[in-house]
């Protein structure tokens, strides 16, 4: 017993350094995605015909430099699971500069995902330096001091990292010190000027038989959209690798497939983020019926074919305008319906419950919960064990492994 708190003594000290550095990288992370992102939309018609020839750079500067820093979240997750070690600490830079690089010629990716492997190979590196026998529970906790220094949403970051590794196990032992470390990163971002999105919901619907009714019926269509983006990330990639074997000839031939698209598609409405979309379901800005499929379809190109960055902002966008139509079409406030889809999706895509659930509480208020709880237990339960995370363990495929030993 006194082993035990000592270790959570002893994380919870590491975790406020692993906070205030991975704060701060993520700060830095984020302020540059910022301009980057702002000078993409001001010379766009100059950038995007670069996307191919961006794309084999990155190609190039994994397969030359990265070794088995290029296998990113998948060699994350695979610390966590104790199957490795050894995170290379020059993932930090090459996450960073080949998402800004994709998202400064027009690839449609997301940001979490560097976030994430700064915060593991950061904390992995600490406990290097201090020898700490707990390997899984140390990447968790710069899990969730990369996620909560970029969105700061602190409570949110922290169930994420537990429950990421493992769908449907939470790991108890690594709260305390997850949470601090995500509140640390989180203030210490704030501080250094990364903004965070919020919007407050106000006059929410009564919650009776027919909003449930209409709740259940969002929640799985938001659950099936989740499952889509997975399934097809991962057979899209799979089958990609398969008729085109040659990475750099993949990306350079569907990269000027992806060029040509974004130009043509309202010149760059599903590039980067696609905070456009967020913005524009929660401002009264246009939302179109198809933006949600078309941002999935190229996201999911964007980063099958070897671009980086990461899904969760796509996800939120995805989610926030199929709900914003999905609102209109059911007589429900739009902003109310595109919270609940910026959370749900999110939910069913990384196969992930209680973390979609807080980052709407954290984001659009925490009145919001008994609506998210309905919504998100819908679209968990229809995303059919898929994630974004090829390399997420499952409970139950543990169990079965245990009783085959």
């Amino acid at each position: 017993m006194k082993s035990y708190y000592r270790n959570i003594l002893i994380w919870s000290g590491l975790a406020v350094i692993i906070g205030l550095v991975v704060g701060s990288l993520d700060a830095l992370f984020g302020r540059v995605l910022i301009g980057v992102t702002n000078f993409r939309l001001e010379h766009f018609n100059y950038l995007i015909p670069f996307l191919p020839v961006i794309g084999v750079l990155i190609v190039f500067f994994y397969d030359r430099f990265g070794k088995t820093a290029s296998r990113g979240m998948g060699l994350v997750f695979s610390v966590g699971h104790q199957s490795d070690e050894v995170i290379p600490k020059r993932l930090i830079p090459l996450a960073m500069v080949a998402t800004w690089l994709t998202h400064l010629f027009g690839g449609s990716a997301g940001r979490e995902g560097v976030a994430v492997q700064i915060g593991a190979t950061f904390a992995n590196f600490l406990g290097d330096v201090f020898k700490v026998k707990n390997r899984h529970i140390i990447v968790m906790i710069g899990m969730a001091a990369g996620f909560g220094g970029l969105f700061q949403t602190p409570f949110a970051a922290t169930l994420f990292a537990l429950e990421a590794l493992v769908a449907g196990a939470i790991y108890y032992r690594a709260i305390v010190p997850a949470l601090i470390a995500s509140t640390v990163a989180a203030q210490t971002s704030h501080f250094l000027g990364l903004e965070k999105f919020t919007f407050a919901l106000t006059k929410l619907p009564a919650l009776d038989a027919s909003l449930i009714a209409k709740l259940l019926l969002v929640g799985t269509i938001f659950g099936l959209t989740g499952f889509a983006f997975a399934w097809l990330l991962t057979q899209v990639k799979s089958r990609l690798t398969t008729w085109l074997p040659n990475p750099y000839l993949k990306v350079a031939a569907c990269g000027a497939i992806l060029s040509i698209t974004f130009t043509m598609l309202e010149h760059g409405r599903y590039s980067g983020l696609g905070t456009n979309l967020i913005s524009a379901a929660f401002s009264g800005g246009q939302i179109l019926a198809w933006d949600f499929a078309l941002k999935l379809l190229l996201t999911v190109l964007t980063l099958a074919i070897g671009f980086q960055g990461g899904e969760v902002t796509p996800l939120f966008a995805i989610g926030a305008a199929l709900g914003a139509t999905l609102g209109l079409a059911l007589g429900l406030p739009v902003t109310f319906v595109a919270a609940l889809g910026y959370a749900a999706v999110f939910a069913s895509a990384t196969n992930t419950f209680w973390a979609p659930i807080l980052i709407g509480c954290e984001v659009f208020g925490y009145a919001l919960m008994p609506y998210l709880i309905i919504v998100v237990i819908i679209s968990y339960m229809l995303n059919f064990n898929k994630s974004i995370y090829t390399a997420q363990n499952m409970l139950q495929n543990m169990f079965e492994a245990k009783k085959k030993d």
